[in-house]
């Protein structure tokens, strides 16, 4: 593996690491479970905030992914068989911690012959049935385009279906390889015209090489999928042995993507340099639930 330098962060990248008593609790029951964090496993810049608050997002299906994004630092590699017990563990930690709102992603499952859409059942088919009030949103892979294993998905009581195309079409080959933008939109898609109610989410990550003229037609892309809302993140170099960060943007130009987000018409629109896929996610979803019901109460005679 290519060892690749870091760049020196600029000062708007420095954050305080709380640590809390909560922040404690919450890593001793996730460990004592055997349970897995996207958190921990993507080495996200907000994990001690979301410890400390009691909330985390699961990483089901075990923490070896099936495919090699050079941005990511989840371990690649051959998986281990699927774990029976964990649909019974994370209702049982959504219970002890009191979690209303759930957010569940996984690694790529390629090995499975339905990418692990039935396991994703089987871990909210739990969560609801022990917190029948929790609400739970997926972040899930593409399933190779599979949408007899999306609409599977789509079955179970989620309230969200997040999807992160990552990047920009141009830069997929280097970053993302074994992914397919077009594929990822046609999920999107196909996620909105399945079921017309949920929201429809994704994200993308910023410095890796593309330009704003290359995010800003993205972002019309995934309003065209039927998008409700979008995530834009600053990419931060995890370890040496990933992609380097071409440029760090500054908060104005965050900024500038947030707005012209929303005036492309997306209901939520979160972009920052910590920002990522799970940010704020109970906050974004009520903030657009609250909006439909406007819309509607507003198209009712």
């Amino acid at each position: 593996m290519n060892n690749f330098p870091r760049r020196p962060k600029p000062p708007w990248l420095t954050t305080r690491l709380p640590t809390t008593p909560a922040f404690g609790r919450t890593k001793c029951l996730l460990d004592s479970k055997g349970l897995h964090t996207v958190c921990e496993e993507a080495r996200c810049p907000n994990r001690w905030e979301c410890f400390s608050r009691g909330t985390a997002t699961f990483l089901i299906m075990g923490p070896i992914c099936t495919r090699n994004c050079r941005f990511c630092s989840v371990a690649s590699g051959i998986p281990r068989p699927l774990d029976p017990d964990e649909p019974h563990n994370i209702a049982d930690f959504v219970v002890k911690m009191g979690l209303s709102y759930v957010v569940l992603t996984s690694v790529t499952r390629d090995d499975l012959s339905d990418g692990g859409a039935s396991h994703f059942v089987k871990v909210v088919s739990s969560i609801t049935h022990v917190s029948p009030s929790s609400l739970v949103e997926v972040l899930v892979p593409d399933f190779k385009g599979d949408i007899s294993a999306l609409s599977t998905v789509l079955k179970s009581p989620v309230v969200v279906l997040n999807h992160n195309v990552e990047t920009v079409p141009s830069l997929y080959s280097k970053v993302r390889p074994g992914a397919d933008y077009y594929r990822s939109l046609e999920l999107l898609r196909k996620s909105r015209e399945i079921s017309p109610s949920l929201v429809v989410k994704s994200g993308i990550m910023v410095g890796l090489g593309e330009s704003i003229e290359e995010i800003e037609e993205v972002l019309l892309d995934l309003r065209d999928a039927g998008c409700d809302a979008v995530t834009i993140g600053q990419y931060l170099q995890p370890t040496r042995g990933n992609l380097e960060v071409v440029r760090y943007y500054t908060p104005e130009e965050f900024s500038y993507l947030e707005m012209r987000a929303l005036d492309m018409g997306f209901k939520v629109a979160l972009a920052g340099p910590f920002v990522r896929s799970s940010f704020k996610a109970r906050e974004c979803y009520e903030k657009i639930r609250k909006k439909k019901e406007r819309d509607y109460e507003d198209r009712v005679p």
